[in-house]
């Protein structure tokens, strides 16, 4: 091998021995992987053995996130997706096809109620809204059609806190599965699968990356439902990458100590404000006066209920308009979970599929503001939040 670009390409094409393993896991960013004959590549497109060969199938710095997203959801396996919409899609798809049902709750995350109503609708499956915090209501919905029930632990953008075991056990009695967000609350404040669900899902951009800084999502639950989970993502497409794989085992490592920090500055933000002026409501379930508290206490690890708070201002979308033109402090941004306290108007970002009178059903006003708590001093946060949400123009 005499030419240049030949040798150039097999030279730099060589991978180092690392007699001392790295301290982080590196990142693979590599589209395709070497394999030995047509057999092995077969093998590892089908997943009968370990391996990779195309980051599409699999990658070794996702598997190295998918071992640890599972070992801290207590669960068999895990997948990583390109975004938590992904991991719900695949997820669904997985799960439900035409003439089943999909029974949630009103007070749903946009994106996923976008789904249900505008995309998976158009192929025969029907979806159920009842306030899965009302345990008779759900048991009244669940019908011969209903094959997932699917549940927040903490509801997005409302704050409401279904109780999963008494849900999953009525889904069960009538034969159909479990699928919890788990966005909210992380896998550090609760575990889903413990509480009786079958699959878990998250949104990696949020408080596991930490950062506003990566995209990604996952599906953890039985190696089973994954692996039928995987072959959607796979074949649609939505496969992760090496990066944002690394930055989200980055920020699992710090997951514990900012969710300490979001759920202590978010308690100590959510009491200051309740009942200050231009505050008609304010939800944080780790407020005695929060609907769904004491299940609060129950499913979240030691009493923690995480960063997110919703405000309900007096005055309506004008008022809410006015409170992110005046904050100081806070980021006028869509996305949560980072270091930065983002504050959003859901009629406007998140829900603004909704009508007014859907956002009603919903539990939501045009005046809520969804809060994100970020790792801000809490004092701080509480001066630049009450001025904002002080009443007048």
């Amino acid at each position: 091998m005499t030419g240049f670009s030949t040798r150039a390409i097999r030279a730099a094409s060589r991978v180092p021995d690392a007699p001392q393993p790295p301290v982080n896991v590196p990142i693979y960013q590599s589209s395709t992987f070497e394999v030995e004959s047509a057999q092995d590549l077969a093998e590892l497109l089908e997943f009968r053995r370990p391996g990779h060969s195309y980051t599409r199938y699999s990658n070794p710095t996702h598997a190295a996130l998918e071992a640890a997203l599972a070992e801290l959801e207590a669960a068999e396996a895990a997948h990583v997706t390109a975004s938590g919409m992904a991991a719900i899609h695949a997820v669904l798809v997985s799960l439900v096809g035409p003439g089943d049902e999909v029974l949630t709750s009103r007070a749903l995350y946009g994106g996923t109620y976008a789904l249900l109503t505008s995309v998976l609708s158009r192929y025969g499956v029907a979806a159920r809204f009842v306030p899965t915090t009302d345990l008779d209501a759900v048991r009244e919905a669940i019908g011969p059609r209903t094959r997932v029930v699917w549940l927040e632990t903490i509801a997005n953008p409302t704050t409401d806190v279904t109780d999963i075991r008494a849900v999953a056990a009525l889904a069960h009695d009538r034969g159909a599965r479990v699928v919890v967000d788990n966005t909210f609350a992380s896998p550090y404040l609760c575990n889903p699968l413990s509480l009786g669900a079958d699959l878990v899902v998250h949104s990696l951009t949020k408080y596991i990356g930490g950062h506003s800084d990566l995209m990604g999502g996952a599906i953890v639950g039985p190696a089973e439902d994954v692996a039928a989970a995987r072959h959607v993502a796979i074949t649609a497409g939505g496969n992760a990458q090496p990066l944002e794989a690394f930055l989200a085992l980055r920020g699992l490592k710090t997951l514990a100590l900012r969710m300490d920090r979001h759920s202590s500055s978010a308690l100590a933000v959510a009491s200051a404000l309740e009942g200050h002026a231009g505050v008609e409501r304010l939800l944080y379930p780790g407020l005695v006066s929060h609907p769904q508290h004491a299940t609060a206490m129950r499913e979240l690890r030691d009493g923690a209920a995480g960063g997110m708070l919703a405000i309900d201002l007096t005055g309506g979308r004008q008022a809410g308009e006015r409170f992110l033109s005046r904050m100081r402090v806070a980021v006028h941004a869509t996305s949560l979970g980072t270091v930065e306290t983002l504050c959003s108007h859901p009629a406007s970002s998140s829900h603004r599929q909704l009508s007014d009178e859907q956002l009603a059903g919903a539990g939501l006003t045009p005046g809520l503001i969804r809060v994100s708590i970020g790792l801000e001093d809490a004092a701080d946060l509480i001066e630049d939040l009450a001025a904002a949400a002080g009443a007048g123009a």
